[in-house]
């Protein structure tokens, strides 16, 4: 019997209950899930790689098949390292389709054999982005709604 392998890519700075929400259900579907921090070079990071490691091991402790790492370069190579044929992508909106659908047609050409399944968030997470939860924090408002605790308390030790 094979084991199914799974990556999450993303920056997750900081991880949000809609990342935490397609972690979960990808989890039930897959005997190993890889949740992957990848460096977004048109993005500065609020959180160190580290710390984001940290904030999403806490995040996931729950489920006993998810592995977080980090990976400098690209996607399909880590896929390949680790023996994942999957990549794991959430959408909130039919505006992150364009962007996912150019990455996805990219990470195909460099390596035919990853498939890449997309993944809507729940309705309730939608409107949740990392870069809109770390606004509304910087001014000092409540993000308990959008991050688990753990997450809210470094926001506002980065922002205070």
């Amino acid at each position: 019997m094979s084991t199914t392998k799974a990556v999450i890519p993303g920056s997750f700075d900081p991880i949000t209950y809609g990342h935490i929400d397609i972690i979960d259900r990808s989890a039930n579907r897959f005997d190993e899930l890889h949740v992957c921090v990848l460096r977004n070079s048109s993005k500065s990071g609020t959180f160190s790689v580290e710390e984001r490691i940290e904030l999403i091991e806490e995040s996931v402790k729950h489920l006993d098949n998810v592995t977080v790492h980090h990976f400098n370069g690209l996607l399909v190579d880590f896929c390949n390292e680790i023996g994942a044929e999957t990549i794991i992508r959430g959408l909130r909106a039919v505006s992150d389709f364009e962007y996912e659908l150019r990455l996805t047609s990219m990470n195909k050409k460099l390596n035919h054999d990853v498939e890449t399944m997309y993944m809507m968030t729940s309705t309730n997470y939608s409107f949740i982005s990392s870069s809109i939860v770390k606004e509304v924090a910087a001014y000092k408002a409540d993000v308990s709604n959008f991050v688990p605790p753990h997450v809210a308390k470094a926001l506002d030790k980065k922002f205070n």
